[in-house]
């Protein structure tokens, strides 16, 4: 079954995007260190958990901590999870609903670096 996914331009502490992915009861969230283009890997930096309301919120962040504004949205289903011996692992993404990609890869390489490819 499908869920949602958000891509949000966030101005805190720095210029950054958030990738948000809609699980049961929170959404998964990395900070890409720059703008979402098509493929090429973006670094992206796991975040904790956010809560659901982000995946349709923009606006001012609570305490001081920015403003937030919708870049992309849309549907997601996982495609393929892979995990192999050497540690490394990725997460394949269908994205639906939306003219920028139609899929996003996050990988996360043997020393814990991780990356979002989005493919047209």
């Amino acid at each position: 079954m499908p869920k949602r996914f958000v891509i949000l331009k966030h101005d805190h502490p720095f210029l950054h995007w958030d990738l948000l992915l809609e699980e049961a009861s929170s959404a998964r969230t990395w900070r890409l260190l720059r703008r979402p283009c098509l493929n090429e890997p973006i670094a992206a930096e796991p975040l904790p958990a956010h809560r659901l309301m982000y995946l349709d919120y923009e606006g001012p962040v609570s305490n001081g901590r920015g403003s937030v504004q919708r870049v992309l949205a849309g549907m997601y289903l996982i495609d393929e999870e892979n995990r192999s011996a050497d540690g490394t692992t990725s997460l394949r993404l269908q994205l639906l609903d939306n003219d920028f990609a139609r899929t996003a890869t996050i990988s996360t390489l043997a020393d814990g670096r991780q990356f979002v490819t989005f493919a047209g």
